[in-house]
């Protein structure tokens, strides 16, 4: 009984241990693979899709990977990276394009094998991760769906020990940019990101304007009138 109980145990801490390692190499590989194929927020399609090894090895490793929610910031972190590389990897079996929308299905047809799931971009987006955890509207800044108009992508992977500090410095980051915030006197035009996705920002009865001038160095007027400028679908490609 004893020699039952042990090996149980043993098996345990060998599957737990096997998980650990399983995760931390695909944080560790995926940050790579960022710091080699992103520069300036721009992703370099075209290099590879004439090398794309390293980006199958990571999908085929993720496939095989199984996060669970009450370790919510690896969960999250490998989903948002798993997005994002989804997204590069969607892009270069089309490539070469104009725009990710140039793919028939891009976001919501197309289904991947990861994290021991079948799914589609969307459903990681608004399933996986914006149902799961309702009260993270910074998940809009750091999920990059390949045209100018989202936040940038980042030449790192998003990693549990540094997840919050990354979403806030990406949320900062997109909220102080001139372009992303368009402001002219009392009137400001914004991503269409807070149209699609309104109530994920004003959660708790804060309006939109409240909800920018908690990230925003300069804050808005108060009564600040808000419109939208048309999303940008053109590929976030180095030039």
């Amino acid at each position: 009984m004893k020699y039952s109980i042990l090996a149980v145990v043993f098996s345990l801490a060998t599957i737990s241990a096997t998980f650990g390692q399983s995760t931390d190499e695909f944080f560790s590989k995926a940050d790579a693979f960022f710091k080699t194929n992103v520069t300036n927020g721009r992703v370099h399609y075209k290099a590879i899709k004439e090398n794309p090894a390293d980006l199958n090895e990571l999908l085929e490793a993720a496939k095989k990977i199984t996060v669970v929610e009450a370790n919510a910031k690896e969960y999250q972190a490998f989903w948002i990276n798993g997005y994002n590389l989804l997204v590069i990897k969607g892009i270069v079996d089309s490539y070469p394009l104009k725009s990710p929308l140039d793919v028939g299905g891009f976001f919501d047809g197309k289904k991947y094998e990861i994290g021991g799931k079948k799914t589609t971009l969307n459903d990681i987006e608004n399933k996986l991760l914006r149902a799961k955890f309702p009260a993270e509207p910074r998940f809009h800044f750091v999920l990059v769906c390949g045209g100018l108009g989202c936040p940038p992508i980042i030449s790192k992977a998003y990693k549990p020990s540094t997840l919050e500090a990354q979403l806030e410095k990406q949320t900062k980051l997109a909220l102080n940019d001139p372009k992303f915030i368009q402001l002219n006197k009392n009137k400001v035009k914004i991503s269409q990101i807070f149209e699609w996705y309104k109530g994920d920002f004003t959660q708790n009865g804060q309006s939109l304007v409240d909800f920018i001038n908690k990230y925003k160095s300069e804050q808005l007027p108060e009564k600040t009138k808000v419109s939208y400028y048309p999303y940008d679908w053109t590929l976030n490609e180095t030039k």
